[in-house]
């Protein structure tokens, strides 16, 4: 969650596939979408987008629109991604196009309200965690996404968004992926007092401490300091940061990452300083991926913890991954993250992962 500032460029390949459509008994489960069902031909008599929706969606304040981008298609697994900051954009998810194609499977880039390529009201009243979960309600609605097929994987404030939502709106789930975000901010300021920060080194930590004691956020020294000690540690630590990851970090919403996060890189103090749903993970009925990393700066235990408490949970802990892990430990997460959907798909509650 805490990453509103980069670091560098790097990148990866798509890679194509080819699975062969077989015909099955209508009692039996289609077959995994074939080259060209997964990629199907242009109806010519519509101007084609690419996949691309605008959604416009009804909030307190008014109409705004949202953008989407369906990437495949596939009836069974649909997977909607909610991007971290809070206000970054879909653009680090673009690592997912060299993965899931391969293996049949359709997800949905889509940039929240105030992120990206959707519209930016510019009123904090409007950054809210009851507004996003009605907003991400009216997204599924408008892609036609149901309990046959809706997965929703959220990733660092994401994350956050996921579990409100499915809290409010499990029915409408296939599967939950919380993906590197601890489901108490009380929990994760403890976690960065008393385990992240200490491991920084003293004069580091004091100089830093100093300066968020004068909420000199601004000073570039800031930056100085954590860029080295602390990001290279527990954001991403690929020596050079992948540029999809870099352009979409670039692109904050500062006012949306303030408003809820607070301005400081340990720990939280926006409208999110209270929020805890560790005693409502029993609740969750849906299968439930937890995703975290050994070096990350959410608690890896906690993770274990979250899928433990779940009626159907499974932990995916990526032991060379940090907050990023679909980029520094990108075999573990990917790997596990598909093995998953599968066994989801095939009517399984959890995965040996």
């Amino acid at each position: 969650m805490p990453y509103t500032r980069i670091l560098s460029a790097g990148g990866l390949l798509l890679i194509s596939f080819l699975i062969a459509a077989c015909s099955s008994p209508a009692s039996e489960k289609p077959a995994t979408p074939s080259l060209t069902s997964y990629f199907p031909a242009p109806d010519t008599t519509q101007p084609q987008t690419g996949g691309v929706q605008v959604i416009s969606i009804t909030t307190p304040k008014g109409k705004f629109n949202v953008w989407t981008k369906r990437f495949g298609n596939n009836p069974r697994i649909k997977i909607l991604l909610l991007n971290g900051g809070p206000g970054a954009t879909h653009e680090y998810f673009e690592c997912m196009e060299s993965f899931l194609p391969q293996e049949g499977i359709e997800f949905i880039y889509y940039d929240q309200l105030g992120c990206g390529n959707s519209d930016n009201p510019k009123d904090t009243a409007m950054w809210s965690l009851p507004r996003y979960v009605e907003e991400v309600e009216q997204v599924r609605q408008a892609l036609h996404l149901d309990s046959s097929n809706f997965y929703l994987l959220g990733h660092s404030w994401g994350g956050i968004l996921a579990a409100e939502y499915a809290l409010k709106y499990q029915q409408h789930l296939k599967g939950l992926v919380i993906s590197n975000m601890m489901m108490s901010i009380p929990a994760y300021n403890k976690y960065a007092d008393e385990v992240l920060a200490p491991q920084l080194k003293p004069e580091v930590l004091a100089e830093i401490r100093q300066i968020e004691a004068r909420k000199d956020f601004a000073n570039p020294r800031y930056m100085q300091l954590l860029e080295p000690n602390f990001y290279a540690e527990h954001l991403c630590r690929l020596p050079q940061p992948p540029e999809p990851m870099t352009r979409s970090l670039g692109k904050t919403n500062q006012s949306l990452y303030v408003t809820m996060q607070g301005p400081s890189e340990f720990g939280a103090s926006g409208k999110l300083l209270n929020w805890n749903r560790v005693p409502d993970l029993p609740k969750l009925a849906v299968p439930v991926l937890s995703i975290g990393g050994k070096h990350d700066t959410m608690d890896p235990e906690h993770m274990r913890m979250v899928a433990a408490n779940v009626q159907h949970g499974t932990a995916l802990i990526c032991p060379q991954g940090s907050h990023m892990s679909m980029y520094d430990d990108q075999p573990t997460y990917m790997r596990g993250l598909i093995s998953w959907l599968n066994s989801v798909d095939k009517g399984e509650k959890k995965a040996a992962l």
